[in-house]
């Protein structure tokens, strides 16, 4: 069997001034052919997974391009033009193939194109011929587009959120595909629009519970897979929205019941699984007030993988003017503080100006005095079995003991190692501030006294009913109390 394995997303907040071009994706994750012969990322993980597999059956595996950005706005016309081909001619250079196995996000937006999933899907399937399996492994948070699911043979979707199991459903990938290119099964999918545009944690009832049973839900009575694309809140595009989607052999309507069932059940819990989070000054007072510590305050406002700039000062500065010391926040995008701190060395002291440099969803710059406490070159951060650069990093102290960990690559804290890779240990401090919406937990709460969501202003703020849409046709919740009347 000849198979061919790519990667091509990123997810895209339409609402952000952030261009996202070559530099982001080099910064991220850009392999041509080779990411294999790497050490895993959370994006090169699913092409690791799927030479490994396909080699221990004795098959020809191609590589094409594996290029993943940090979340922010548009990809660049010529840059996603210029991947998708690369990886069209790759696959057209590798014919004939009876396999081809894709990792996308499912929210990639570019200039001049809403759907770059359904485009690359339509144009490698146009490739390939009617025959070829295709497989595609998206992120939750995707839009589930018609044009995804005619072009695609078998798509799956995260289940956990944290993305804790990305290889877990690579190998289901893989297996399913691998299955149908072998004439052992036949199948088709069918997907549901929910109405709903919301988050949905996975570590908490009753979201853990509707995970447990999609996942028994499959290999039996002929469902093949089950997955809940939760959506990207922020992308202006017409499928945006939370979707069911379900694999079945050679059942289309059976696959169609199992996923609007699927769907009602999540409408009927819709009011206990909305998130909440709290104001900051709220925040700060439930975690001075508990005994013992961490209390980890999430500001999801500022989560860099919702495309948000990771370097807003509205919860820092908060924290300033309560005179809160035993603290540790990070990770603050600040490139340019970065560089005065490796300028200046470890012990230095000086005035810096730290954040607010993106504009307004930013804040205010903090002029703070610090202590260059650690500089660490390429430093890095756990995110399930893989590994997320963070690009040079620095543990800078305030005066009091408000301690700060700023970096060059801008993204997310998924683990408390990204606090101790500069060696500050989050644990010992009675507050710890992560940018972050939800991939933090499965790695914090371990260590948490408790686990507090703020909404602090900033560039993903989660009021969901008040996000600006132009493109999406259909009325949802929680914008519409019914959005199926009428």
């Amino acid at each position: 069997m000849r198979v061919f394995i790519a990667c091509l997303g990123t997810e895209t907040n339409t609402f952000s001034s952030l261009p996202t071009g070559e530099q982001t994706y080099r910064d991220t994750a850009l392999f041509d052919g080779d990411a294999t012969r790497h050490e895993p990322t959370p994006f090169s993980q699913p092409l690791h997974i799927w030479r490994a597999r396909a080699e221990e059956q004795g098959h020809e595996v191609t590589e094409g391009l594996c290029a993943f950005a940090q979340p922010g706005g548009r990809t660049i016309r010529r840059v996603y033009e210029d991947y998708r081909d690369r990886i069209l001619a790759q696959a057209e250079a590798a014919l004939p193939l009876d396999l081809v196995l894709v990792n996308m996000h499912g929210a990639m937006v570019a200039e001049g194109y809403d759907d770059c999933e359904g485009d690359l899907l339509t144009r490698l399937r146009a490739v390939v011929g009617p025959d070829t399996v295709i497989g595609g492994e998206l992120d939750l948070h995707c839009h589930i587009t018609p044009a995804m699911l005619e072009a695609a043979t078998v798509l799956v979707t995260y289940k956990e959120y944290p993305h804790v199991d990305i290889g877990e459903r690579a190998d289901d990938l893989f297996r399913l595909c691998h299955d149908a290119a072998l004439g052992r099964s036949a199948p088709v999918m069918a997907a549901h629009d929910c109405r709903m545009i919301s988050m949905w944690r996975t570590t908490a009832e009753p979201m853990r519970g509707f995970v447990a049973d999609m996942k028994a839900r499959e290999g039996s009575d002929g469902i093949l897979a089950v997955s809940f694309g939760h959506g990207f809140p922020w992308g202006d595009v017409a499928a945006v929205g939370a979707k069911t989607l379900v694999v079945a052999d050679g059942d289309e309507e059976k696959a169609a019941a199992l996923a609007a069932d699927l769907a009602d059940r999540l409408w009927a819990m819709r009011e206990e699984t909305r998130p909440t989070a709290i104001g900051i000054d709220e925040a700060i007072d439930r975690a001075l007030a508990s005994d013992g510590g961490p209390v980890v305050l999430a500001d999801v406002s500022d989560n860099a993988g919702g495309g948000a700039p990771s370097d807003s000062t509205f919860i820092l500065e908060r924290l300033i003017a309560r005179g809160v010391r035993d603290a540790a926040s990070g990770l603050y995008w600040d490139p340019v503080a970065v560089r005065f701190c490796m300028e200046a060395g470890e012990g230095a002291r000086l005035r810096l100006r730290i954040g607010g440099k993106c504009g307004p969803d930013s804040g205010d710059p903090v002029d703070l005095a610090v202590t260059v406490e650690r500089i660490v070159e390429n430093a890095a951060q756990t995110f399930g079995s893989a590994r997320n650069g963070i690009g040079d990093a620095v543990w800078v102290r305030g005066e009091g003991g408000l301690d700060l960990v700023l970096n060059t690559l801008r993204t997310q804290v998924f683990h408390p190692d990204a606090f101790t890779a500069v060696g500050l240990d989050p644990a010992a401090r009675k507050i710890v501030v992560v940018k972050s919406t939800q991939h933090f937990h499965a790695g914090f709460a371990p260590i948490a006294k408790d686990i507090l969501y703020v909404a602090a202003p900033g560039a993903i703020a989660p009021d969901f009913a008040a996000i600006p849409y132009t493109k999406l046709a259909t009325p949802y919740w929680p914008r519409v109390e019914d959005p199926w009347a009428g």
